[in-house]
């Protein structure tokens, strides 16, 4: 990164969850478990209108770092890049305020899983929208994905 402004370090500090990113094993997936294991504490004893506050907020900081990333990194959508990991796995959590360890575990797994598979419109959304956007978008619906099957397991759950 020699020759990028302060601005650019930002961006790409963001954009990798700091030394996150760039664990040399599945970076993805170790974003994904820092958002579960900090979303007791950060996101989920939030009110509902503050989650959304915050996913709101990351959504376009995360649009803007991935974006700048993508230039100062000179690659599209690099798998250092994981702040899309904590907005789509933070939107498969969104409507539970508080939940055993199973549920954030089913909800990592369930999202890990919609996030490698990408179903449609998962690889749609990343494709669909130029840059940043698309990098954290894809991301957004395969945590849709996890929210809906995480709470359909949650009331299958309680069935029996």
């Amino acid at each position: 990164m020699t020759g990028t402004t302060p601005l650019d370090k930002l961006a790409t500090a963001l954009a990798t969850l700091g030394p996150i990113g760039h664990f040399p094993k599945a970076p993805g997936t170790w974003g994904s478990l820092a958002a579960v294991v900090a979303a007791p504490w950060l996101f989920l004893p939030l009110a509902l209108p503050a989650r959304l506050l915050v996913l709101t907020a990351v959504l376009i900081v995360g649009t803007w770092a991935c974006s700048r990333a993508e230039i100062v990194l000179g690659r599209k959508d690099p798998g250092c890049v994981i702040i899309d990991e904590l907005f789509g796995q933070w939107l498969a959590l969104l409507f539970f305020a508080a939940m055993p360890i199973w549920y954030l575990l089913a909800g990592f797994i369930l999202f890990r899983l919609f996030d490698i598979l990408k179903p449609w419109p998962v690889n749609w959304a990343e494709t669909a929208f130029p840059g940043g956007l698309g990098v954290m978008l894809d991301d957004g619906v395969a945590g849709l994905y996890a929210l809906a099957s995480l709470h359909l397991l949650v009331y299958l759950v309680g069935l029996f």
